[in-house]
């Protein structure tokens, strides 16, 4: 299938779920995931209506960049190292995976505006994953008043890879509980009013959850490399 035809497919998922939990399909953006494939084909999901693109490595992010430039909304999504910072932060409109105060300087100190920031969860408490346990969220989001060019726009986490829906239900209803205790919290630079999560496997759960964006690879976009 052509990425036009996994895209209409996704989209009548996505308006089924929200059908069923009386949500406004509007809510959802889907964010391509290009990481395992070339330029070429992140471009067809432009043209097929995506806006917005994820990359996971600085490398590829800045391969892209160069030839899609501002035709896309990036979004940094996996694990960014602080040396890092400097090849991305001028090319990124969202980081998905901040997770730690040094990194939080270091985009403070390299931004000249505003990055939107997802706090990522390690809501299952995974060792392969990176991210903060729950208990940990609340003090960290707190701590970010510091860097005036950081804004929490929401929380990010990854499901365990599994097809127990009890356990992904679960995973996502514990972060959607936990952005509605940061909301509660007022904080100017920190409205948490994102929720990242469910990406190919388990999409349609984490809308049911609460995800506002969900992070869509091989089902989209297809696998090249």
């Amino acid at each position: 299938m052509s990425v036009q035809e996994n895209l209409q497919l996704i989209q009548a998922n996505i308006m089924e779920v929200c059908s069923k939990t009386n949500r406004d399909p509007n809510e959802i953006k889907i964010i391509a995931v290009t990481k395992y494939v070339s330029t070429e084909t992140a471009q067809k999901a432009i043209e097929a209506g995506i806006e917005h693109i994820g990359e996971n490595r600085d490398s590829g992010l800045n391969q892209k960049w160069e030839v899609m430039g501002e035709r896309a909304i990036w979004h940094f999504i996996g694990t960014l190292q602080t040396r890092k910072v400097k090849s991305i932060i001028d090319k990124v409109d969202y980081i998905h995976s901040l997770d730690r105060l040094s990194l939080a300087e270091e985009i403070d100190k390299r931004a000249d505006h505003i990055i939107k920031c997802f706090v990522q969860v390690n809501a299952a408490n995974e060792e392969t994953k990176q991210g903060l346990s729950v208990d940990e969220v609340v003090p960290f989001v707190e701590k970010l008043k510091d860097f005036p060019n950081i804004r929490v726009v929401g929380l990010m986490t990854m499901a365990p890879f599994t097809d127990n829906e009890s356990v992904l239900r679960e995973t996502f209803s514990k972060v959607k509980k936990l952005q509605k205790g940061v909301q509660a919290l007022n904080l100017p630079y920190a409205p948490c009013d994102e929720l990242s999560m469910g990406m190919s496997n388990d999409y349609k759960i984490a809308i049911e959850e609460g995800a506002t964006m969900i992070r869509i690879g091989t089902s989209l976009v297809g696998k090249e490399f």
